[in-house]
């Protein structure tokens, strides 16, 4: 299993002025949103807040709309757009998953329940961080 850094999340009630800031004062560039499409939330899963996207040309910024109540919306424990997120990518889920289990660490697995082309695994550090693997699906 290979582990690649992929994004840092942060969370606001404001993510157009968040965007603004990362864009127009420290002048990294937009992503466009296409980029990312989001599977289609509804009243019992998904997550369909508002998201945008900046990079510096090697890193990702997701900036999102935070929310409270998206883990008992998703029947999951962890919330990961609570606080915000770091986000690594990788080649084999299902081998992240067994390390998980095997460490006793607990994690919330949503799928594809807020991108169609990734399938999200989210879990603790030992600080209580909230830490993002996701695999591209599809």
């Amino acid at each position: 299993m290979k582990l690649e850094f992929h994004h840092i999340n942060y969370v606001s009630h404001d993510v157009d002025a968040l965007h603004d800031f990362y864009t127009n004062i420290l002048g990294l560039d937009t992503i466009a949103q296409e980029n990312f499409p989001r599977t289609e939330a509804d009243a019992d899963k998904g997550y369909d807040g508002q998201i945008r996207f900046a990079t510096e040309g090697s890193m990702q910024f997701h900036l999102a709309q935070r929310d409270l109540n998206i883990a008992f919306k998703n029947g999951q424990t962890i919330n990961p757009v609570e606080r915000g997120h770091i986000a690594f990518r990788t080649d084999d889920i299902q081998a992240l998953l067994q390390i998980l289990r095997d460490n006793n660490i607990p994690y919330s697995d949503y799928g594809t329940a807020f991108a169609k082309e990734w399938h999200q695994v989210f879990f603790h550090d030992p600080e209580g961080n909230v830490i993002e693997v996701h695999q591209q699906v599809g």
